[in-house]
């Protein structure tokens, strides 16, 4: 079964069983314009609902695993794995995040889509020295660059040197515009000048 096949039928399972959700992660950017992802399906969730959304895919026939990070789910429809996270690095209320979630049509199919600056903002703050992939973000960046909020962007992800980095980069390709200084949460101290009269 594709990509695009199972997310349907895992947001249809997760709708059935009552369980509010929003697609995330670069499947949410796709719907935007972005490439198509390849090698996952994200689904967000309130941490409450774990457990029923973990009995609904496992009735489903798909075959579910509690990674022992404690802050999301697997499910695997075959060979595509599908992660239902209940935390996103970058959106620290997740109930925030799915209350600005947009209603919008996926493949035919009605269901809430984070939105765009949460998803990049949790994409950037998840870099780190072992995951440290520049190239799909890249893509999304350059897709939907006038869609994104890169001041709200910057804002979450300053305390990431790697994040800081990957926005270096989208300006020096010229995807994004150089940040002002108080984007980038650069202080310039005053300086005195003493006359030596």
């Amino acid at each position: 079964m594709g990509l695009t096949e199972t997310l349907k039928l895992a947001a249809a399972t997760l709708r059935d069983a009552g369980v509010p959700f929003a697609l995330a992660g670069s499947a949410a950017a796709w719907t935007r314009g972005a490439p198509e992802p390849r090698n996952d399906i994200d689904f967000a969730i309130a941490p409450a609902d774990a457990d029923r959304a973990d009995r609904a895919l496992a009735a489903a026939g798909m075959r579910t695993e509690r990674p022992p990070e404690g802050w999301l789910l697997k499910a695997w429809d075959g060979d595509v794995l599908i992660d239902v996270i209940w935390h996103l690095k970058g959106c620290p209320d997740i109930d925030d995040v799915l209350r600005r979630a947009e209603e919008l049509t996926v493949e035919a199919v009605p269901m809430r889509v984070l939105a765009i600056d949460d998803v990049i903002a949790s994409k950037l703050c998840a870099f780190d020295e072992h995951a440290l992939d520049f190239g799909p973000p890249l893509a999304i960046a350059r897709a939907l660059r006038e869609q994104i909020d890169w001041t709200s962007v910057r804002e979450r992800a300053a305390h990431s040197p790697y994040a800081r980095a990957f926005l270096c980069l989208l300006e020096g390709l010229s995807v994004i515009a150089p940040a002002a200084p108080a984007d980038r949460g650069e202080h310039h101290p005053r300086v005195r000048v003493v006359s030596g009269d």
